[in-house]
């Protein structure tokens, strides 16, 4: 990276962002609202898709991560940066494994575009000389505000890449993403990733806590108009209005999508030989159906793909869930696990019947993805027809729910021949009752001596038992009583050979 005088760089950053503001403002706006927006995706959709193009002939796709990395942008040229707004706004240069640009508009009284400028880019030694223009467009951007301290704006809220975007709360670090929507994920025909083509950001009026965000999505069957309502705080708080047209059928798809890594914990030591005690973003999916029932279901890193389906009609919320908060459940001072947040779905409005639907992919690294979850519904989507789809997204910690025993650990190991042995820890923060009923269920094999007992600390209840298998799956679902209704949540785990 070329050395620069920090104050000299922050006066000429900023006189550019003031020029690049000026030459926006003289250029001509376009009227913009959802309405309009609306209109537009129902348009397209009556067209072929158009496949984004890459500038440079590719050569942006060539960059190393290390060269992606080492392209940083100027700070002080961050839109908002000057016009003492509460949020502010950084481009992503393209390049590497986001090498298609997107068209990213500023909406004050108007929408006008934020053309593409190298000027407010600072290259390392190793990145090749780039003939850009200003059609060429950005790959996403950053959002920042003061949700840490008062006189620093964290970074909080990124959109790049595909669909995917990705925020934390107040003393969070990055994990799981969030997705616009998902088609044919798992599929043997191969999954179709929809791109968030446009985007459109509202200007914040002063002292505004919420900052509004427009996006187009586009793919071969589906366009899509989007609005991201975004909150910042003890939880970051993003309300998305989605409207949905299709250019053909489509069966398969995910509204809510979220994607994780959970790699291995106390259930699934045995396959890594790790210094840490866990590795995971997230370590449970956590439902509340339409009937009020809460469903936990452990994650896994099986030996092959598995797809776990939870039918249900009008649900409360799902979401994937990280409930280990101690350092020393992970012992990664770097990743830093404990610090990643929880993400929730809660609809808004009816959503009818569907499922949700769980998606466990086999890895040995924690690079990557592993872990899918999403609403599927019960009606595809035609063309000629609007799908609406209103839902909150809670970026947070957890509970979220203190009102029944959560369950806080779960463990399995060899027991004699065949069998397993399983201990499951439930904890309450009202005193454990002394009336409660193990309620344990098998889908195949047998389950055999299930027992429970109050356990050091006083709030902790545990189940133990074993299973044997007989067959290559089975499912396995557990929940306590007490006085003739739960206490606990509902506790499930698909064992597989």
């Amino acid at each position: 990276m070329r050395s620069h005088n920090p104050i000299l760089l922050s006066v000429a950053a900023a006189a550019l962002c003031f020029a690049v503001a000026s030459r926006a403002q003289d250029r001509p706006s376009e009227p913009f609202d959802r309405t309009i927006l609306i209109a537009r995706a129902e348009e397209l959709a009556k067209q072929p898709f158009v496949e984004p193009t890459q500038p440079e002939g590719g050569k942006l796709e060539k960059l190393s991560y290390d060269q992606y990395r080492s392209i940083r942008f100027q700070k002080g040229a961050a839109i908002f940066a000057h016009q003492n707004r509460t949020f502010t706004l950084e481009l992503f240069h393209p390049g590497f494994i986001y090498a298609t640009p997107v068209n990213v508009n500023i909406v004050t009284d108007g929408a006008r575009r934020v053309f593409f400028t190298n000027q407010i880019f600072d290259y390392g030694p190793d990145v090749p000389t780039l003939q850009s223009t200003e059609d060429m467009g950005y790959s996403g951007f950053r959002v920042r505000a003061n949700i840490n301290t008062t006189d620093y704006m964290d970074e909080f809220l990124v959109f790049q890449g595909a669909s995917y975007f990705r925020a934390v709360a107040r003393a969070q670090q990055y994990g799981q993403s969030a997705r616009g929507l998902a088609i044919r994920t798992a599929r043997p025909e191969g999954e179709e990733f929809p791109v968030f083509t446009d985007f459109w950001v509202e200007r914040p009026p002063v002292n505004a806590k919420k900052i509004v965000i427009h996006a187009l999505l586009q793919s071969p069957s589906v366009v899509g108009a989007y609005t991201f309502t975004a909150q910042p705080g003890d939880e970051t708080v993003m309300d998305v209005d989605a409207t949905l047209f299709s250019r053909r059928e489509v069966s398969a798809f995910g509204i809510g999508p979220l994607t994780s890594m959970f790699l291995f914990d106390e259930s699934s030591p045995a396959r890594f030989d790790d210094y840490r005690r866990a590795v995971h973003d997230s370590d449970g999916l956590q439902i509340l159906n339409g009937n009020g029932e809460r469903v936990w279901r452990q994650l896994a890193n099986p030996k092959t793909l598995q797809v776990s389906v939870f039918m249900d009609q009008n649900p409360r919320g799902f979401g994937l869930l990280q409930r280990k908060r101690r350092f020393d459940d992970y012992e990664d001072f770097e990743a830093r696990y404990e610090l990643r947040p929880s993400l929730w779905v809660e609809p808004r409005g009816d959503w009818g019947q569907g499922h949700v639907e769980l998606i466990e992919i086999p890895t040995d690294r924690e690079i990557h993805d592993n872990i899918v979850a999403f609403w599927q519904p019960a009606t595809p989507l035609k063309p000629g027809e609007a799908a609406n789809f209103s839902y909150r997204l809670r970026w947070t910690a957890e509970p979220l729910d203190d009102s029944l025993a959560r369950v806080v650990a779960t463990r399995t190991g060899k027991a004699s021949g065949e069998q397993r042995t399983f201990v499951i820890d439930f904890q309450h923060a009202t005193p454990i009752p002394d009336d409660v009923e193990i309620h344990l269920t098998s889908s195949t094999g047998r389950v055999l001596e299930p027992r429970g007992e109050k356990v050091t600390p006083e709030d902790t209840y545990r189940v133990s038992f074993e299973l044997d298998p007989e067959r290559d799956l089975s499912e396995l679902r557990l929940v306590l009583m007490s006085k003739g209704k739960p206490w606990s949540e509902t506790w499930l785990y698909r064992w597989a050979r």
